[in-house]
């Protein structure tokens, strides 16, 4: 009779997280992540077992069927392990601990992310999905937990060992690799890196499972810009062009899915995450600045319209994403039968959307299991609609209406099936993102309610993301805001703002941006340069990590020191570009040895190369002479241009409080000057459109 201590029951009922929650009805002793999990792991001299996953996760949803709602493999973790569930969005910085670990020491990485460790927390397994019992080569999870209890009941010192050893590892690679400044030549290699990786065909970069990168086709963008590198170009409309045909993207109701299973972008796991809107967005107005083709405009017009209408809290922020799976199972929501389809649309419109999505009688798609035919239609532009309007002899424009009336039919129709939940919480980190696209948007797009839903976001977020002492919080749901905001969070939400700001011009905005960036670094700076993920009083992990490669995010330093540049160059202070180029050269090494996993630091790397424009308008804001001037500062792409409206009045005095260098800067007798700035050596006003015009071009 085994007579050890048994801790308390599911202790997840009263968590805030919806994965959390998922949970608390698990046969699984759950509870979470925190002190109290690390004294019962001591206490009762276990080992902890934890499982880090996110509500939407199609994986992570098998895995609980499978194995947490068992009772044979929650009697073995309730008896033998203290067993802790993380929302790895909730707590990015546990993630990214544990996922550094399960790729260093199993080569791989994902979600659901399964750990093992000591009760310090310092991992000793790492590894992914298990299924209850081993099959296709993949090992049960019922047998690894007999083991690995076994090894810590009869092996302890070489456990020991080998997780003091695991955690020496991570402190090694998280301290940042130090080496000088990028340089055009690393440009140059990041470059030739995606450029062997492109996919001519398809788009994107290498083979599948493949996902968006949109902070690569951001540096992309710029490369173009910089070289005249017509095939950086080409990767970049390329990808979004079929990412925006493919099943990735939700033909019906608008957004992308995470990834696609295959390499063509066709076959997605369904689940929509807000940081791939606010980035996918974001990449598709740059990609219509710097072509001119209304097309990628439209594409990000529709990512917000979807993100506005199925994510949009009343509080004015974003829930963090939408699932997988519904009742039906996983894609059933968006996917379609051919009777489905004629049912809604009737023959005459089911053919024309036959042809345009490419749907067929017998399904368009196999199950990834089986190879088998599933009897739906994944909704895909098969056939573009230039090529139908040459085929019909009708105009684009006639077809293009009378599609959407088709979507909205559909869309409307899946109305009525059950919906996949929602993530209702919202993320300070992915909202800052959000709210940069939005931002954007309202400028590229010319649209105020845009630009209205990224101001009701950041007044959320600035307003209800603080604690007693006005510290960012990371979390927010239901009324209830918590959890220590991470670098990301304040890296994000300065990047959001700066973007407000340029696409406003109201000093506010730029005022919080310095202000946060400052407390960003008053919280995370290390003197050795650079960031670290977490604040010295906000740390509960075995190691304080340090990093500045990107991942499906781009780097919180990389950002941070993007974001100082801007900074820089809108208020004139040499200090943010002092701190900006001293991230660069913490991790000089490290780019320089894999220049492809650093895009978003080569991103602050351009920025800082330049050439580099201050461009300030002094007017009053309504005056038709500041409209046409800021009008023409605003055209193209520029993406090393910075633009300061400079007011008269408090607006203005204002403005010059946070940039001094506008101080003397003030509008003329005949009204808006403009004044073009390098290096903050500026030259002589102007007052006609056209010669700024030719200014900026110079």
């Amino acid at each position: 009779m085994d007579d050890s201590p048994r801790p308390a029951g599911n202790r997840l009922a009263g968590a805030s997280s919806p994965y959390l929650l998922q949970h608390a009805d698990n046969p699984v002793h759950w509870r979470e992540w925190g002190p109290a999990a690390f004294e019962d792991a001591r206490r009762l001299d276990r080992p902890l077992f934890l499982s880090i996953g996110y509500s939407t996760c199609h994986w992570c949803h098998v895995m609980a069927h499978e194995s947490f709602e068992d009772d044979e493999v929650a009697a073995i973790l309730n008896r033998r392990f203290v067993p802790v569930k993380v929302d790895r969005e909730e707590r990015p910085d546990v993630d990214d601990f544990y996922m550094t670990a399960c790729q260093a020491m199993s080569g791989q990485g994902g979600w659901p992310l399964t750990i093992v460790a000591t009760p310090e927390g310092r991992p000793f397994f790492a590894g992914t999905y298990f299924p209850k019992l081993g099959r296709g080569g993949r090992p049960g999870l019922l047998d690894v937990l007999g083991r690995l209890a076994d090894a810590w009941a009869e092996r302890r010192e070489e456990v020991r060992s080998g997780a003091d050893r695991a955690t020496d590892i991570l402190r090694r690679i998280s301290g940042g690799e130090p080496g000088t400044e990028a340089g055009p030549e690393e440009l140059e290699a990041a470059y030739e890196h995606f450029a062997s990786r492109f996919d001519d065909v398809h788009g994107g970069f290498g083979s599948a499972p493949k996902f968006p990168s949109p902070h690569v086709l951001l540096f992309l963008l710029r490369y173009a810009d910089r070289s005249g590198e017509e095939n950086a170009r080409v990767m970049v409309t390329r990808t979004l062009e079929r990412m925006r045909a493919g099943g990735i993207f939700d033909q019906v109701g608008y957004g992308f899915h995470r990834y696609s299973t295959d390499a063509r972008w066709f076959v997605p796991h369904f689940e929509k995450m807000l940081y791939d809107q606010a980035l996918l967005a974001l990449a598709y107005l740059e990609a219509a600045q710097a072509t001119g083709e209304d097309r990628f405009a439209r594409v990000a017009d529709e990512v917000l319209t979807y993100v506005l209408r199925d994510l949009r809290d009343d509080s004015g922020g974003f829930h963090a994403a939408e699932d997988a799976d519904s009742e039906a199972g996983e894609g059933a929501y968006y996917t379609w039968t051919g009777e489905e389809l004629e049912e809604v649309l009737g023959e005459a419109d089911a053919a024309l959307a036959g042809r345009v999505f490419g749907a067929r009688r017998r399904g368009n798609y196999t199950e990834e299991a089986t190879g088998s035919f599933t009897g739906r239609n994944l909704l895909h532009g098969a056939t573009p609609v230039a090529d139908l309007a040459a085929e019909s002899g009708r105009t684009e424009g006639e077809l293009r209406e009378r599609l959407q009336r088709i979507r909205e039919r559909l869309l409307e129709a899946r109305g009525t099936r059950p919906r996949p939940s929602r993530d209702d919480k919202v993320l300070t980190d992915w909202n800052g993102l959000a709210v940069a696209a939005f931002a954007r948007g309202g400028l590229v797009l010319d649209e105020e309610r845009w630009r209205d839903a990224a101001t009701d976001a950041a007044e959320f977020l600035l307003a209800s993301m603080r604690d007693g002492e006005g510290r960012l919080l990371h979390r927010w749901r239901r009324g209830e805001s918590g959890i220590a905001a991470t670098a990301e969070d304040h890296a994000f939400l300065v990047w959001g703002l700066l973007e407000l700001y340029e696409s406003t011009l109201e000093p506010r905005w730029l005022a919080d941006a310095l202000r946060l960036h400052e407390e960003m670094a008053a919280r995370f700076w290390d003197e050795d340069g650079g960031g670290y993920f977490l604040a010295a009083d906000g740390s509960d992990l075995p190691v304080r990590r340090k990093e500045a490669y990107d991942g499906a995010l781009p780097s919180a330093n990389a950002v941070a020191a993007w974001n100082g540049y801007r900074l820089a160059r809108l208020t004139g202070r040499a200090g943010l570009e002092a701190r900006a180029l001293a991230v660069e050269r913490a991790f000089g090494g490290a780019l320089r040895k894999a220049p492809g996993a650093h895009a978003a630091l080569l991103l602050a790397a351009d920025f800082r190369l330049g050439p580099a424009r201050e461009v300030v308008v002094a007017g009053a804001r309504d005056s038709r002479c500041t409209r046409e001037l800021l009008g023409v500062a605003r055209e193209g792409y520029r993406p090393r241009a910075v633009l300061l409206l400079r007011p008269p009045g408090e607006e203005g005095d204002r403005v010059a409080r946070l940039a001094p260098f506008t101080r003397e800067m003030v509008p003329g007798e005949a009204g808006a000057r403009a004044y073009v700035c390098r290096e903050f050596a500026c030259a002589a006003p102007v007052v006609e459109a056209g010669v700024l015009r030719a200014a900026l071009e110079d």
